[in-house]
């Protein structure tokens, strides 16, 4: 077999590898023969450029045919294939913003697993106390009993702050949610965020970015509960010896005041704050695929931008699937390294019928067109027969290098 590889540095500082690996017979002619399709798809096996998602503006690398994201005037945003965890494109991914009730979808995360549903529980006035003026409420009272279930539900569609300060209590109070929600953000990867009031509501130091809302919606989906709350347009919410009707305040998913709702959505959660504007973490299925979508304080357009630029996204975003070389991952960079590894044990058993190439360039490297390396041509500079394991310990030591050098320094 024969390794032909490219090794060049990024500017966060880690190293972006290319592989082609051709079977025992390949040539330079079958390589190119091969490559030659009008509408090609991404390789099979690739590791992209971890210091890609840092950089500002949008990033993108759309293959032959494919159309560039729309643009939007939200300040970041994500498209993310919600099976996978790759990123489609980005705008400022790790810009950190305030989130307003978007952070409602970490601290289901964090909670959820804590109660069942159907368990019933007798609100104190402790547990209403401390709640934001002019807070978002779904009518929580103090002395009525509720299940778990109805708080969730006043969570989810009415983002009641109300809500979120019993279920907190319920979870070892105020405090003690604000650390279990920040350890749990870094157990999924998402270091932009700090918690300070776990409702969302403003508070000094409170940010999050576009990059971990993804991840915390992509986190969500997988749970049942989480997306059962939060694809929910319509509930009853308690209130003594009757009961009122609550609607879910996503207008993609109810299409309210004028949205139209958008097909195949399974909601999240929505958010606005005097200081964070308006955000949102978007999932929607169309056939296999399932995508989720973030946006961060749109800049025009008014208070229902928001659901138009997501609208926007996901369209690009369904329609863009298979023709774009994805630009990160929402998955932890510890995962990104163990399948490195395992992707360079492998290495000598894959299948040789035809190139595979492991893409963590950025950019083309010098001496050949961004064309050329999506296509699979080989970059000028390579060095033909370097050891396959050579290059697996390399893209592990740059992934290693990059992780220390952004995060390292800054813990929690």
């Amino acid at each position: 077999m024969i390794v032909t590889s490219a090794v060049r540095h990024t500017a966060a500082g880690a190293a972006a590898i290319l592989l082609v690996l051709p079977g025992p017979a390949a040539s330079a002619a079958s390589l190119s023969s091969a490559s030659s399709v009008d509408e090609p798809t991404p390789p099979a096996r690739y590791v992209v450029d971890p210091g890609r998602l840092d950089r500002s503006g949008t990033q993108v690398q759309p293959l032959r045919g494919a159309a560039e994201p729309p643009s939007v005037s939200a300040l970041s945003w994500v498209v993310a294939d919600a099976t996978t965890g790759e990123v489609l494109a980005a705008r400022n991914a790790h810009k950190p913003l305030p989130p307003a009730s978007t952070l409602k979808a970490l601290f289901a995360l964090t909670a959820l697993p804590h109660q069942d549903a159907g368990d019933r529980h007798t609100v104190s006035d402790e547990e209403l106390t401390g709640i934001g003026e002019g807070s978002s409420l779904v009518g929580v009272k103090e002395g009525y009993t509720y299940k778990v279930s109805d708080l969730w539900n006043g969570v989810f569609l009415s983002s009641g702050n109300d809500a979120v300060h019993v279920l907190a209590a319920m979870n070892g109070g105020w405090e003690s949610m604000t650390r279990q929600m920040q350890e749990k953000a870094r157990s999924l990867g998402a270091r932009d965020t700090h918690v300070v009031s776990p409702d969302g509501y403003d508070a000094p130091g409170q940010v999050s970015s576009a990059y971990d809302l993804a991840v915390f919606g992509r986190a969500g989906l997988q749970d049942p509960q989480f997306t059962r709350y939060c694809s929910t347009r319509y509930a009853d919410f308690p209130a003594g010896s009757w009961s009122y009707g609550i609607v879910n305040t996503n207008r993609l998913l109810t299409g309210a005041n004028g949205v139209e709702r958008y097909p195949g959505l399974l909601g999240i959660k929505n958010g606005y704050t005097s200081n964070a504007g308006n955000t949102l973490i978007s999932a929607a299925r169309r056939g296999p695929r399932t995508l989720v979508v973030s946006v961060m304080n749109p800049q025009w357009g008014g208070g229902l931008a928001v659901y138009e630029e997501a609208r926007e996204l996901l369209d690009w975003g369904f329609e863009a699937a298979g023709r774009v070389q994805p630009v990160g991952s929402l998955k932890p960079l510890e995962d990104l390294q163990k399948k490195s590894r395992k992707a360079a044990q492998a290495g000598p058993k894959a299948p040789a019928a035809r190139p595979v190439a492991v893409h963590a360039a950025a950019e083309a490297p010098a001496g050949s067109s961004k064309r050329d390396v999506s296509r699979g041509a080989t970059p000028s500079g390579t060095t033909a027969g370097l050891p396959l394991a050579l290059v697996g310990a390399a893209l592990g030591a740059a992934l290693s290098l990059w992780l220390w050098r952004r995060f390292g320094a800054r813990g929690n």
